[in-house]
């Protein structure tokens, strides 16, 4: 399904590669953030759809995504592998789907992208805006149901995509999303070049 990166979106990537220090050698590259885009998903909804081929595609791009089941192993603590890569991330992107706010993860992980002031991308996949609410099923605490409301309704007023899995285009979603995450991605290295810097040393096959 995936096809080889279009034109634009290696423009961006030569952009990104523009953005890197004069030289990168294996001291520099230590210092490499655990992950460059952070992927925020409920899996039983876009695991194996939308959350898996973004991260296959920006992968293949150099780029490396977080996503919980490409990025960790069996044995690793949930939020001791999750809450470094959000602080380090430059680039939150956010899969709303219908379960989405069913699950503590999945608005945990939005809360600390959100406290961390990390810039988001929505994409809403099979479900509206004014669909996503958080539920009080007695089970959270008032403070996290506070957290919770007011990240959801900072990424429900983000420009963001949308798309529906079954009339829509997968090739041009993806590279439409790849290039939105590209493009923000050479925007935060020109703003802050000493602190936002993207390593893309060349695609992956």
């Amino acid at each position: 399904m995936l096809q080889s990166c279009p034109s634009s979106a290696k423009n961006l990537c030569r952009k990104l590669v523009r953005v890197l220090p004069p030289t990168l050698n294996k001291a520099t590259a230590t210092t490499r953030p655990v992950c460059d885009v952070f992927i925020n998903h409920r899996g039983i909804d876009t695991k194996r759809t939308i959350a898996g081929l973004l991260h296959d595609h920006l992968f293949r791009l150099g780029l490396r995504p977080f996503l919980d089941s490409q990025s960790m192993k069996p044995g690793d603590r949930l939020f001791g592998k999750i809450d470094p890569a959000i602080r380090n991330c430059k680039l939150g992107v956010a899969i709303f789907s219908p379960n989405y706010c069913d699950s503590y993860f999945c608005l945990q992980e939005l809360a600390l992208l959100m406290e961390n002031k990390k810039r988001v991308i929505p994409i809403f996949c099979d479900v509206k805006p004014s669909q996503l609410r958080v539920m009080d099923y007695g089970t959270r605490s008032a403070e996290e149901l506070g957290r919770f409301k007011w990240a959801l309704e900072e990424a429900k007023y983000t420009v963001g995509l949308t798309f529906d899995t079954l009339t829509g285009d997968w090739p041009e979603f993806l590279n439409s999303a790849t290039k939105a995450i590209l493009n923000n991605l050479v925007e935060l290295g020109a703003s802050n070049p000493s602190k936002n810097r993207t390593y893309i040393l060349q695609g992956r096959k």
